[in-house]
C-alpha cells in the first residue's frame, strides 16, 4: 500500500517542530502569523489553524486573539499537561492491557522513589498530608483509593522528574479505575486498608531516611501485592530483574 500523502496541517507541525528543535523558537517566542506561515509553506490558513489547535492541545503553545502583546500563538514552557492529556486519551481509547500498565507503573515508581531517596533534599510534605487523610476511619474504599492514587502522583511530582510526573498523571485515571475494580474481590477491605496504610507509611519513611534499596523494594511489594490480592494480574517481574538476583527478600512494612 502506498504511503498516505502528508496533510497540509502536518507540514505546518513539522515546520514548527524543526524550529523548536533547532533553537529558532523557544519558550516565550511568538509564532509567525497564520497568514505568514500559510504563505511561507504554501498551505491554506485553515491548515495553519488546525496545526495551532493540535499544538495547543499538546500544551506547547497558547493562542489568544487580538493585537496586543499577548495575542497570537506563543510557545509556552509547560508541555507536561499536554503529555498527560494525550496519554489519558490513549489509555481510554485503546485499553492498554493491565499487565502492561502495571509493568510501566513499576518502572516509573521505581525511578521515582530511587531519585527521591537519593536526593540530598526531599519534599514529602504533601505525601504526609495524604497519609493523614487516609487515616480517616469513615473513608469509603473509593475515597481511600483515590487518595492512594494521589499519593503516588504526589511522589512523582516531588521527584522533580517532570516527564515521569506527566506520565504518572496520564496513567492516573487508568490506575485508579483498575484499583477500584479490584475492591469487590477483596473479602476483608478493612484489613487491606490497614495494610495499605502501613505500606504507604513505610515507603514514605524509607524515602525520608534516604534508603534507596528499601524504598525500591517497598514500592514493588506495595504495587504488586494489591494487584495480586485483588486477582487483577499475574506475577509481574521486577523492573530491574538482574538487580533482584540474590537480593534479600523485600522488607516488611514498618
Amino acid at each position: 500500500m502506498a504511503d498516505q500523502p502528508t496533510r497540509a496541517w502536518q507540514l505546518v507541525l513539522e515546520h514548527i517542530e524543526r524550529d523548536l528543535h533547532d533553537g529558532r523558537l523557544g519558550p516565550g517566542d511568538r509564532l509567525p502569523s497564520e497568514r505568514d506561515l500559510a504563505t511561507a509553506l504554501g498551505v491554506g490558513r485553515s491548515s495553519v489553524r488546525e496545526a495551532f489547535r493540535v499544538l495547543e492541545v499538546m500544551g506547547l503553545i497558547r493562542t489568544a486573539t487580538g493585537s496586543g502583546p499577548q495575542s497570537g500563538a506563543i510557545v509556552i514552557a509547560t508541555p507536561t499537561g499536554g503529555m498527560s492529556a494525550l496519554l489519558r486519551l490513549q489509555v481510554a481509547a485503546k485499553g492498554f492491557p493491565l499487565d502492561h500498565v502495571v509493568r510501566t507503573r513499576l518502572v516509573l515508581e521505581d525511578a521515582v522513589v530511587a531519585e527521591m531517596a537519593a536526593a540530598p533534599q526531599r519534599d514529602t510534605a504533601h505525601a504526609h498530608q495524604l497519609l493523614q487523610a487516609m487515616d480517616a476511619p469513615e473513608l469509603a474504599p473509593a475515597e481511600f483509593l483515590a487518595l492512594d492514587a494521589q499519593l503516588h502522583l504526589s511522589l512523582a511530582e516531588a521527584s522533580g522528574n517532570t516527564v515521569i510526573a506527566a506520565m504518572m498523571a496520564g496513567l492516573r485515571s487508568s490506575i485508579e479505575s483498575y484499583v477500584q475494580a479490584g475492591v469487590s474481590a477483596i473479602p476483608e477491605w478493612e484489613a487491606m486498608a490497614a495494610s495499605l496504610r502501613a505500606e504507604h507509611r513505610a515507603l514514605v519513611s524509607a524515602i525520608d531516611d534516604g534508603d534507596v534499596d528499601v524504598a525500591r523494594a517497598l514500592v514493588r511489594t506495595h504495587i504488586t501485592g494489591y494487584y495480586t490480592a485483588a486477582g487483577l494480574t499475574r506475577d509481574i517481574p521486577s523492573p530491574n530483574r538482574e538487580a533482584d538476583h540474590g537480593a534479600a527478600p523485600a522488607p516488611q512494612p514498618r
